[in-house]
């Protein structure tokens, strides 16, 4: 998609919009707007409007999302404040032995809130309580908020991304005389303790289920490439490919953007190939939703057909049929993590903290089983024990 395409779309949506909603009650354009017209993902969008530091996104998406948002009249939130009921104390009631806890986005996924609960438990647990606010990637709210729980109260902090990445935080984060904890990234110079998912090895879990059941042709659908995510689990997929002597076919690899659209626009091109793959490697469960729309509509039935894997265990994988087999990301273990790390970070290290990676559990289900072309009782003759 190029910007002259990006425009036209935009426009002929901000004509749409103003057609459907009356001058007294204007319909506010949003970030998943931008998102729709600029083909990407809705956190692109905040990365490149709020110029989130420690990203890498092309000039040429930038200049997409930018137009985009130019054309749509779009006028972003500096800060979005929530106020959580059940333990976590709100900015206007200062409380004593109170954790501080920062994220740039709340509502894209569900991830956040997962790792909240492991954070509010653990700190239940300990008779405390915690206050939470979202920042929206905006450096100087970001600041505000920060110093604000602070002077609340707050006698730690955590800082965390909806993505996993590097981040480079402002010096003053480091005076703040608190402790500092980061989940789901981490600073290059490794100056707090940090803890991430281990996503590497759960990429090569996924594949290398496939791999024991028989798959030797293997597609793969990742997230945006720029982000590390993708890039891990990616990854992860060509460990175990290596460690099967599987040789590596980048046709197999098609790009998405983490939408059920992107699962079920790849998994077409995948059957379009003239060998196709037996089993597809999505790199989220919500691509695996739009993956199965795609197979079912060409009258594919999984698993006999063709086996499918997701990540990250969202609760829809629970209740597709066939239940999907997917690979947890370990947020709840994370925030849990954050808490104990706390006292970690009271005590600075000389040479940097050491990065966590907490591992990312395979949760087999029915979605998987052996290629069409290959009965069960041939897998030990083509995977040897030993």
């Amino acid at each position: 998609m190029t910007v002259e395409n990006t425009r036209s779309e935009a426009k002929g949506i901000a004509r749409g919009e103003r057609r459907r909603f009356s001058a007294d009650a204007p319909r506010r354009v949003t970030m998943t707007d931008i998102a729709r017209v600029a083909g990407c993902s809705q956190a692109t969008v905040s990365f490149v409007l709020n110029k989130a530091n420690g990203v890498k996104i092309s000039e040429a998406m930038r200049n997409r999302v930018i137009e985009a948002a130019r054309t749509l009249n779009y006028a972003g939130n500096s800060l979005a404040h929530h106020d959580v009921m059940g333990g976590v104390a709100s900015l206007n009631n200062a409380q004593s032995d109170m954790l501080g806890f920062v994220v740039d986005q709340l509502a894209t996924s569900p991830e956040a809130v997962v790792a909240i609960e492991g954070v509010r438990q653990a700190m239940w647990d300990q008779g405390r309580v915690m206050m939470i606010a979202q920042t929206m990637n905006d450096p100087e709210m970001e600041e505000k908020v920060l110093r604000t729980m602070v002077a609340k109260g707050a006698n730690a902090l955590i800082y965390m991304t909806i993505f996993t990445r590097v981040v480079t935080l402002p010096a003053w984060i480091g005076d703040l005389a608190v402790p500092v904890i980061l989940l789901n990234c981490y600073t290059a110079e490794r100056s707090f303790p940090a803890v991430i998912p281990g996503e590497v090895a759960g990429g090569q879990k996924a594949v290398q289920h496939l791999i024991d059941n028989g798959h030797r042709r293997i597609g793969v659908i990742t997230g945006e490439p720029w982000m590390e995510a993708t890039r891990d689990r990616l990854k992860g997929y060509r460990r175990a490919l290596i460690g099967a002597k599987i040789a590596f076919d980048p046709a197999l690899v098609i790009e998405g953007d983490w939408s059920a659209s992107a699962g079920y626009n790849g998994t077409r091109r995948l059957l379009a190939l003239a060998e196709r793959p037996t089993a597809i490697f999505c790199q989220n469960d919500r691509m695996a939703i739009g993956c199965y729309e795609a197979l079912k509509e060409a009258g594919i039935v999984i698993p006999d057909g063709m086996s499918v894997v997701g990540y990250d265990d969202e609760e829809i994988s629970r209740h597709l049929h066939p239940q999907l087999t997917t690979v947890v990301l370990p947020q709840r273990a994370m925030g849990a993590w954050a808490v104990k790390a706390i006292d970690m970070a009271r005590k600075p290290a000389a040479r940097g903290f050491q990065i966590a990676k907490l591992d990312c559990d395979l949760i087999v289900r029915l979605s998987v089983t052996h290629p069409p072309n290959l009965s069960p009782g041939a897998l030990q003759d083509v995977y040897p024990a030993g």
